[in-house]
Order: C-alpha cells, then sequence, then structure tokens
C-alpha cells in the first residue's frame, strides 16, 4: 500500500495519473491523508478505474454531479468507473485517513465481451445512474460490505507477498463486487439515459486545463465541446454546480497552488503564468480563496515538506 498526500493528473485532461497502475495488474491500493493535501480537498477529476474506499478516521465530504454525500469514519463506498468527482475534507483540524483499492474493471471481468464482463461488469460501470454507491455501519446489510472491503487490503501488502496473493486479491474483490450488486439491484434495473453532460463537460475542462494561462472566452470554450454558449452554461451548472468563470478562477487557483510549491518563481511571475494577471490582483484573489497570501501559502506547506510530509 502506498501512502499518498497529493493527486497527479494526466497532461492535457483531470483525467488521475496513478502511479503503479499496470496493464498486467491494473491495481493499486493506497492509504490518502486528506489532511495533508494543501487545501484539505482534492478538485474535480474522473479516472476509468473504480475506487473502493474506507474511512479510517474523520470525515470526508464527496460530491459528483448528482450531488453531496457525508462519510464518516467507519462509512465507505465505491465511485463508479469515470464519474467526475471531487472530496473534501469535513472536519480540517482532525486527522483524516482514507484506504482505496482503485482498479480496472478489467481485473474482474477478464476480456471485454466476455460472459463476465456482460452479465456482472459492464451493467454496473455503464450505468449513468449510479455515480457512487454509500456504505454505512448503520445498516446491518453493508457491514459485511466494509468489513471485507478492508479485510482485501491484507493482499495488496508488497513487502509481504505470498504466493497466489494477485489471485486472492481478485477474488476478494469479486466477492465485494457481487455483495455490491446485491445491494443496488434494484437501482440497476431503472433505465438511465447516457449522461452526453459528462464528455461535454470532460472536453470544456481539458480545454481550460490546457489554456488557462491565456485569457478565455466564453465562445471559445463552448466551441470546444461543439456547443453554445448556453448550454456551455447549463453543462457547468449542472455537472460542476458552478459557472464557467467560476470553475477558470478555481482552476487557475490551483495551478497558483501547484506554483507556489513547486519552485521559487516570484509571486509576480506566478500570478501572470496562471492566468490571475499583477500580484496586487493575485493576491488578492488568492487570500480571499485560501485565508493567506501566496507567500504565507508557500510558508506554510513548504514547512510541512520539511517535517517530511512531501506536497507536490
Amino acid at each position: 500500500m502506498i501512502n499518498v498526500q497529493n493527486i497527479l493528473f494526466q497532461a492535457g485532461s483531470k483525467e488521475e495519473l496513478l502511479p503503479g497502475f499496470t496493464p498486467d495488474f491494473p491495481y493499486i491500493a493506497s492509504r490518502a491523508a486528506l489532511d495533508k493535501y494543501p487545501g484539505r480537498f482534492v478538485p474535480w477529476h474522473w479516472h476509468r478505474a473504480v475506487e473502493l474506499f474506507y474511512m479510517e478516521s474523520g470525515a470526508l465530504e464527496y460530491e459528483t454531479p448528482g450531488g453531496k454525500m457525508l462519510f464518516p469514519a467507519g462509512s465507505g463506498g465505491m465511485v463508479n468507473s469515470n464519474v467526475l468527482h471531487m472530496t473534501r475534507v469535513a472536519a480540517p483540524a482532525k486527522k483524516n485517513s482514507q484506504i482505496l483499492h482503485i482498479f480496472d474493471p478489467s481485473l474482474l471481468s477478464g476480456e471485454t465481451g466476455s460472459l463476465i464482463d456482460r452479465k456482472y461488469i459492464s451493467p454496473l460501470v455503464t450505468a449513468g445512474q449510479i455515480e457512487i454507491i454509500p456504505l454505512f455501519p448503520e445498516n446491518p446489510a453493508q457491514v459485511e460490505i466494509l468489513k471485507q472491503i478492508r479485510w482485501a487490503f491484507r493482499f495488496s501488502d508488497d513487502k509481504n507477498a505470498t504466493f497466489g496473493q494477485e489471485i486472492r486479491l481478485r477474488e476478494a474483490l469479486s466477492q465485494i463486487w457481487l455483495m455490491l450488486l446485491e445491494q443496488i439491484g434494484p437501482i440497476l434495473l431503472k433505465t438511465a439515459e447516457h449522461r452526453k453532460d459528462n464528455d461535454k463537460i470532460k472536453l470544456m475542462m481539458a480545454y481550460i486545463h490546457e489554456h488557462y494561462g491565456e485569457k478565455i472566452a466564453v465562445p471559445e470554450l463552448a466551441a470546444s465541446a461543439f456547443l453554445s454558449e448556453r448550454e456551455c452554461f447549463r453543462t457547468f451548472h449542472d455537472c460542476l454546480h458552478m459557472t464557467p468563470a467560476e470553475y477558470i478562477k478555481s482552476y487557475r487557483l490551483q495551478a497558483a497552488c501547484r506554483m507556489l510549491l513547486a519552485g521559487q518563481d516570484s509571486v509576480t511571475a506566478i500570478g501572470h503564468a496562471c492566468g490571475l494577471g499583477s500580484s496586487s490582483y493575485f493576491g488578492k484573489v488568492f487570500r480571499e480563496a485560501t485565508g493567506h497570501t501566496p507567500s504565507q501559502y508557500r510558508l506554510k506547506w513548504q514547512n510541512y515538506d520539511k517535517k517530511g510530509l512531501k506536497i507536490l
């Protein structure tokens, strides 16, 4: 299991980059210390891989296009394939630890189009109505699933690898998958339209991630997803619950945070590089968003780094 305190993204998009994720065994286990993340949140992103998680401590809020959900310690759930989501620590002053199984559905299905894929895997990962399957210990039917999610981590420890470990892990994840299918059976039977908005918002997010340092006009942004300006505003509202301008500003601030931590460029240079203009305007916007000046933010998180808490 790897310990993480930051999130990495694929170039030119907001699809999460999963270090150590290989085609021959597409699985990683990680422990995320969310209280150590800069800003104590993970911005909007997605991944083809399925995410099974369990909250060890603290409380975490998940947000998807469908809404928000709070997961306290002892709860868990599954984030479906390619679902846009973001997370934020609900109690910043407390330790916040989450453990995760992240795996490509092909680990369980085998060859695409196989009987197992058609009967058990694809019906769930392609179900647009299912973004997150929440699991809470107060629900007797979900207690055993939470137990199995925690138990399966014993097979993810490379330091104590044993013969047949990969097969045992796949077997454990398959058992969890069957239990989840039993939980959401009635929901799965409901017909759901393909969420074209998800594809469109990802195209516009990718455009912003490539051009955030430049002036971005709404007509150009809408055109990147072959939408009208009106449809552009509606898609941002429905999927991310914000306007295009709010998301552009949010992403520029995220980029500024990365730049402040990655090097020693001046605040003025970073303000222009991330598209937020002069140092005075950049400083004003940054402080409103984070509660710190750019210099204070850099000093705070670089101090964390000196204590051995690597922040990227």
